[in-house]
Order: C-alpha cells, then structure tokens, then sequence
C-alpha cells in the first residue's frame, strides 16, 4: 500500500491516479479525504497531530508529503516543521519510505538560472527559509541512515486540475473571463511551469524506484517563456487577444495593504524580476522522460476549463 498525506493538493488526484500502476492500495490522507479511485482508502487525518499521522502512516510501503498549507509564511514557521517530523518520526516507526514533494523557494535568488539540484541553498523570503529547513530535516535523516526518503522538487506548476497556481489564476482564468491577463514585474524575463500530470506522472515514478532514494530530484519540466510569450500561447489557443497588465512590485506591495496574498507575494517577487529557468535534465536523463511540451499543456488546460 501507498500512502499521499495531503491528498487534496496540487497534485493529489493526478498522484493517486499514477500510484495505481505500481500498487493496487491507495490511502488518501486529509483532513476531509474524497475518493479519487473507486477502491482508495480514506484517512481522515490532521497533519499537525503525532499520533493520527502514525495510524495514516502504518502499513504503507511509501508515504508522499504533497500537503499544500495556506500561502502564509508565518502558518508556514509554525506548521511546517511539526507536519514534517509527525511524518519523518511515523515513517520511521513504521520503516516506510518517504517522498516529498517540494518547491524552490530554498536556492539562492542570484542562482537561479539555471537551477539544478546542486543550486546554493541560500533561501532570501521567510517562507524559503522555512523550505530549506523541512527539506533538511528530512536530508539529515537519510544521512544518519535512520530513514529513505527522496525530493522531489518542482517549478511553479500550472495544470487542468488545479485550482491555485499563479499561471492559472493570473493568465489562464483572466484572458478566458475577457479580462488582462497580469503578469509580475517584467513581460521580457524567462520563467517555467512544471506540469501537474508531469509532475505527478515523475513522483509516483520516482517513489516506485528504489536507487532514486538517498538523492533530490527536479521533476520534468519543459523549457522557459518570456511572460510575453507565455500570454500569447495562451491567448490564442483560448482565441482571445493577448491583453495584459504588469503588476510591478510597488503595486503589488500597495496592494499588500488590503489583499492578504498579494502582501504574502512580495517577498517571492524576485522570482519574476530575473531569468527563472528550471533545469531538469538530471532526471530525463535517468527515466528517459520528457516533459509535455507547453503548447500541448496549454491546450489541455484551456480545454479543461
């Protein structure tokens, strides 16, 4: 049996979907799980407490962290470490291997392209620090030897299953609605999305794989646009015009007053002001696996709705 702990995230109906082909039994782990296959097992389950994680956690050969917490970094500062060692320690006890999905908000803002997996740790924004922590509690592990566990790490996504996302929400939902799309701070800098069914498709491949373990990966992901281009692509294949507005940072920190996410961005807007290029040839090489090519990921959004 497998495990996703934080089943109704990004990734968690593509991911259950995926594991299906390496393990009949599926648990969904949640705090309100709902089926995604007929015969997966739901697991009522809050994160942040010990003794419900280790009852989720038993009798599964893999465990995936995907839990996506609210976009604040200081839920962030208080939540994440204790989900993270309610995992590690029930992982432990029940010497079950983990996957965890993670972001990039931990490299170093001036090394960001490319980023590969040996980018500097070196996080600027409060919830990158918080990142580059869970991400090492979970490496220390592994290297006492107490655990096997891998990374999993991904751009920003964008997909036709998700309901959050800065692409899908601030270009795909506004050109389709006959509004601008927004862009942050400069149309001509390069910026790539990882792909949730890429992505999902990557991490089951990866948790099924025993020799991935021990090692961070950088799912598949397809080469980087300019906002300009990336606006374009989706105005024409959704057959609008592509109309669109540059949120600077001032703006945006304006704006911070009164929209709590907007204020919760500002300190990951250095990742729209320079080349963001997400380099994945690490695991293409390996598992021979392509990303799906972003017009044909275009087109499948616009056609999911």
């Amino acid at each position: 049996m497998q495990v996703i702990l934080g089943s109704g995230g990004a990734i968690g109906v593509d991911l259950a979907h995926e594991i299906k082909k390496y393990d009949k039994k599926v648990r969904l782990v949640s705090r309100n799980p709902q089926k995604i296959n007929d015969d997966d097992e739901l697991f009522p389950c809050d994160l942040t407490n010990n003794d419900e994680v280790e009852k989720a956690v038993q009798g599964a050969d893999v465990a995936y962290l995907v839990v996506g917490l609210p976009y604040k970094a200081k839920v962030w500062q208080k939540l994440w470490p204790l989900v993270m060692q309610n995992v590690i320690s029930a992982c432990k006890k029940h010497k079950t291997k983990l996957v965890f999905f993670d972001n990039i908000y931990m490299y170093n803002p001036e090394a960001l392209n490319p980023m590969t997996e040996e980018t500097e740790i070196r996080p600027s924004s409060k919830k990158g620090k918080v990142r580059a922590q869970i991400a090492q509690m979970i490496l220390d592990e592994v290297a006492a030897g107490n655990i096997e566990a891998l990374i999993a790490r991904s751009a920003d996504f964008y997909g036709p299953a998700i309901n959050n996302g800065a692409l899908n929400e601030t270009v795909f939902k506004n050109l389709k609605a006959g509004k601008k799309a927004i862009w942050f701070c400069s149309l001509n800098t390069k910026h790539n999305y990882t792909y949730t069914p890429d992505a999902a498709k990557a991490t089951a491949l990866l948790g099924n794989t025993q020799n991935a373990y021990g090692q961070v990966w950088h799912l598949p992901t397809a080469g980087p646009h300019t906002g300009k281009e990336w606006i374009e692509m989706v105005a024409s294949e959704t057959g609008v015009k592509p109309k669109f507005q540059v949120a600077s940072k001032f703006l945006i920190s304006v704006m911070g007053l009164f929209n709590p996410v907007m204020k919760e961005l500002v300190e990951m807007l250095y990742q729209y002001d320079r080349d963001y290029v997400f380099d994945s040839s690490k695991f293409e090489t390996v598992f021979k696996m392509k990303a799906t090519p972003v017009k044909i990921a275009i087109k499948e959004i616009v056609k999911a709705g």
